[in-house]
């Protein structure tokens, strides 16, 4: 199975600069097509369409990393795909829990997707806020990730601080997981510039 695949480490290939993370890059290329469908309205995520098989894609290629945050590409039929990640630097603690990650994706019909994902099933309509600064931003979830209901919104807060927090409901209780946002604005020019708006 191909996700099973992903998260062997001895199994991705990708640059030495990316070598030290990467179930970090598995997880964003896992990621990157759910942000993209749930981008762009503050509804709940559609259900799933029909098992299928996954469409081919490269695996990832290192663009850099910007103090905290790592950019990177991959192909995915036939379009090239640019996102940015950084991992949780402090993370609510939920026994279980998986990586808790925040990315930020272009792809050619969707820019800006901003996706967390929690390391664990959110409840179903739950809502996240993520703090920027002054800034509270909407976020919806599906499954085990949350989407910035509006993704240019997110990353012009974004640029603005050093960290962000977000708050939502886990299974135990309130979780709050919190983010650097050091190196993030070079980690989106970067992205921008290997994927720049058509």
């Amino acid at each position: 199975m191909r996700t099973r695949r992903l998260f062997q480490r001895g199994r991705l290939r990708i640059s030495s600069a990316m070598h030290t993370r990467p179930a970090l890059l598995a997880l964003a290329v896992l990621l990157a097509p759910a942000a993209a469908l749930a981008q762009p309205k503050p509804a709940p995520a559609p259900a799933q369409a029909p098992a299928q098989a996954p469409a081919k894609a490269d695996g990832p290629k290192s663009i850099g990393t910007f103090q905290d945050w790592q950019a990177a590409t991959h192909t995915e039929g036939g379009q090239t795909v640019c996102y940015a990640l950084t991992r949780a630097k402090t993370a609510g603690a939920v026994p279980g829990r998986g990586e808790v990650v925040l990315t930020v994706t272009h792809r050619p019909n969707l820019r800006d997707a901003v996706a967390i994902s929690a390391g664990f099933a959110y409840a179903a309509n739950a809502e996240v806020k993520v703090e920027a600064g002054q800034a509270v931003l909407d976020f919806y979830t599906a499954q085990r990730s949350a989407f910035a209901r509006e993704g240019a919104k997110t990353v012009a807060a974004f640029n603005r601080v050093q960290q962000t927090t977000a708050k939502s409901p886990g299974p135990r209780g309130p979780v709050a997981d919190t983010f650097s946002l050091k190196g993030f604005t070079q980690a989106y020019a970067a992205i921008t510039k290997a994927c720049p708006p058509k």
